[in-house]
């Protein structure tokens, strides 16, 4: 039989407090993990002390660790009706080792691996204030020259592909439309040089 965690979060806007204009970091990351060991079939009941405070009066554990304090005995976790964290959000390894779960795979996606990604977003968009932004992010994370440097080529080479397809495309049309002009006499000037645009509204 699967366990059942109980999590008495603090005073929150939403169920979650995921929402609004500035999201505690810490409160996306436990919401995902929480949402991790779900589908792993264990239940998850999750109560906001401004939205449900019958249910942490009616929790004996819950209870006296507000009467105890307020302000740091919450979030409060409860694993099968034990208590496992007060006052902070477990980890998901964490999570898992209380519900009997194997350990999740530990995740590859850093604060320097974000500064990575943004180095090589700012090139693709050519932006130059971005990327010394996450440049200078990077550096104060640790994040080598050669590991930039990486992350700058990939975005080149990403960036030059679509570029180098639609220049091949426009040489093997305008090859076969220059073969086309040499057996017959041209009647007016390209209208990209200058001249009035074409019948059909098109630029050439």
């Amino acid at each position: 039989m699967m366990s059942t965690i109980q999590v008495f979060d603090p005073a929150m806007c939403c169920s979650t407090g995921v929402c609004g204009p500035s999201v505690d970091p810490k409160l996306i990351r436990f919401a995902a993990d929480l949402d991790w060991v779900k589908h792993q079939g264990v239940t998850v009941l999750r109560f906001n002390l401004s939205q449900q405070p019958a249910d942490f009066v009616a929790d004996a554990d819950v209870k006296a660790a507000l009467e105890d304090s307020v302000d740091g005995s919450l979030p409060l976790v409860k694993v099968d009706g034990k208590v496992m964290s007060k006052g902070r959000y477990p980890s998901r390894a964490e999570l898992a080792g209380w519900v009997g779960l194997a350990p999740p795979e530990p995740g590859i996606y850093s604060d320097a691996v974000a500064e990575l990604v943004a180095i090589g977003a700012a090139i693709a968009s050519n932006c130059e204030p971005c990327f010394k932004y996450h440049f200078d992010k990077a550096r104060k994370l640790g994040v080598s020259d050669e590991d930039m440097l990486c992350a700058v080529n990939t975005a080149k080479a990403v960036k030059e592909t679509p570029s180098a397809s639609i220049l091949s495309l426009a040489e093997r049309l305008l090859a076969a439309k220059g073969s086309d002009q040499e057996s017959t006499p041209a009647t007016s000037e390209a209208c990209c040089s200058g001249s009035a645009p074409s019948k059909n509204g098109g630029c050439c």
